[in-house]
């Protein structure tokens, strides 16, 4: 992908196969290091690939003189836009398999260009997907299949801008296609920010949050994108959709909720009027180890259920906190951070070290900041804090590398409530452990944390690693995947707490809704994308 591409002022270049900026890309050592510690990965590297070795066929499809300008059919545009960033998306790219590389990608810069560009790929047919900052990891952003003659990926990033602000109500109406650096720094200014901080913020766009209902980095309170919205504005095929500004409303069923965590398979969001908050001055955070994860459960359910709303209370199992470096002695480690923008959260860090403490909890040194206007994430912390936000941030880096080593190694994340989560983390540890043992003939290591609490549950988040079969990860992956989504399934926890349907999830999706609510999507997608051209495959067929 080329330099610049990030669209906030940067000249470092993305990676077109993997996660980020390729200048932070783990090299050939950091690699052979790392496959060390996972017995029976392979003795060198894959190389890093080259667009230049694809078969990029030319493009099926010509847009017409009146939209040219708009259409790339370079072949590094349109290979960085043929897949997500799951890691089933790495291990094809490493082995020279991308799948369906679109034949044309654009990149409209309003709500009449989209519209424009819809209106003619369904009359030629053409499937159109989507895309944001292309972070997805449930195969959101790809076509499968082979029912279009060509595949349009519709890059929105060049839809960037922060187009009003209203100081008074604390809200901004924003264009979809900006990515999370380039919105916070139109609002910082103001002295204002949206506070909605994933793992993927420098990679990821408003646009795809809202349509995949992400989640954010904070633990408690607005956890999800959806509780920032106030209104949007959505170009369909049928036309274009623009719901009423307001605080709240109990006027029948919300259009909003009918496009948020659609997937693009109704339409195009492109402009939102969202809830902003005032930037946080004062942040305290500690951590706090535990002998016993039982009782970092319960410590964790206690807290969750109190009125002390932490920003983070991430709870990281033995293998979790060894790998970050946020523990060396088999300790589960509780991750606590407050911070606020009114006043000081001392007494509501001490509150929650009092809960863990009557847990067994062994607590670190509390550290504070107040004052300034801090950048996104946390403050200042203690060793553990710092070492877990350390390896979070790298953590999609090191899968790459890992990969490159012939690993398979993959997250998936759900949520449950309290009174079923220790059973289900026990049996997702134990049946996903032996489908990788009995897929690879290595043992894996199946890690555990959790990333957002709730007063009536959470959501465990799952790192899986093994020794890959050498050119056959991607199958091996889907078989361990399949059994993680039937674990899911049985223990009545969802398929996705945060990362959306795609494709990947679909099977599992299909188990969790109602019959009678797929027949009113089906509806829906009929009256609204007529001649089925958005994100076919997604959500429903």
């Amino acid at each position: 992908m080329p330099a610049s591409s990030t669209g906030h002022g940067t000249s470092r270049t993305r990676s077109w196969w993997g996660w980020g900026y390729t200048d932070s890309h783990p090299d050939d050592a950091e690699c052979v290091a790392m496959g060390a510690l996972l017995p029976g990965t392979l003795a060198r590297p894959l190389p890093i690939p080259r667009v230049a070795d694809l078969a990029i066929a030319r493009p099926g499809v010509a847009p017409p003189s009146s939209l040219a300008h708009l259409v790339s059919t370079d072949p590094e545009v349109r290979a960085a836009h043929a897949m997500g960033k799951a890691y089933r998306d790495i291990a094809r790219a490493l082995r020279g398999r991308p799948g369906r590389i679109p034949d044309l990608v654009a990149h409209p810069t309003d709500d009449r260009e989209v519209a424009d560009l819809l209106e003619w790929a369904g009359g030629q047919g053409v499937a159109v997907i989507p895309f944001g900052g292309g972070s997805s990891v449930v195969g959101g952003v790809e076509y499968r299949g082979d029912t279009h003659g060509a595949v349009l990926s519709l890059d929105l990033t060049s839809m960037d801008r922060v187009l009003e602000i209203d100081t008074v109500s604390r809200s901004a109406l924003i264009q979809a296609g900006a990515l999370g650096p380039v919105l916070e720094k139109q609002l910082r200014p103001h002295g204002l920010t949206l506070r909605h901080f994933p793992q993927s913020f420098e990679f990821s766009t408003l646009g795809g949050w809202l349509a995949t209902r992400a989640g954010g980095h904070y633990a408690t309170g607005r956890t999800h994108i959806d509780d920032f919205v106030q209104s949007l504005l959505v170009v369909t095929p049928a036309g274009s959709s623009t719901s009423l500004r307001l605080p709240a409303s109990g006027a029948g069923p919300s259009p909003d909720r009918l496009f948020l965590g659609s997937e693009g398979v109704l339409g195009v969001i492109t402009e939102a009027w969202m809830r902003l908050q005032e930037r946080p001055r004062h942040k305290a955070s500690a951590s706090v180890a535990f002998a016993d994860f039982p009782g970092a459960l319960e410590a964790v359910r206690v807290i969750a259920q109190s009125d002390l709303s932490p920003a983070n209370c991430r709870l990281l199992d033995p293998g979790e906190a060894l790998l970050s470096g946020a523990s060396q002695d088999g300790s589960s480690v509780l991750v606590l951070g407050f911070e606020s923008a009114t006043g000081r959260v001392d007494d509501r860090l001490a509150g929650a070290l009092e809960l863990a403490r009557a847990h067994g909890g062994r607590v670190g040194a509390p550290t504070a900041k107040a004052g300034t206007a801090p950048a996104e994430g946390d403050g200042p912390a203690d060793a553990a804090v710092s070492a877990w936000r350390s390896a979070f941030l790298r953590m999609p880096y090191l899968r790459d590398g890992l990969a490159r080593m012939g690993a398979v190694v993959d997250t998936f994340e759900t949520a449950a409530t309290w009174d079923g989560i220790p059973a289900l983390i026990d049996a997702v540890r134990d049946e996903v452990g032996s489908a990788a043992l009995k897929a690879t003939g290595h043992p894996a290591t199946v890690n555990c944390r959790l990333t957002h609490v709730y007063p009536d549950g959470a959501a465990p988040y799952f790192t899986v690693a093994v020794a890959g079969r050498p050119g056959d990860e991607v199958c091996v992956w889907d078989d361990i995947k399949a059994v993680a989504s039937d674990v899911l399934h049985r223990h009545r926890a969802t398929i996705t707490h945060h990362h959306a349907v795609g494709r990947d999830h679909r099977p599992g999706y299909d188990l969790q809704r109602t019959e009678p609510f797929a027949l009113a999507l089906r509806a829906a997608k009929d009256a609204l994308d007529p001649h089925h051209i958005l994100n076919p495959g997604v959500l429903i067929d």
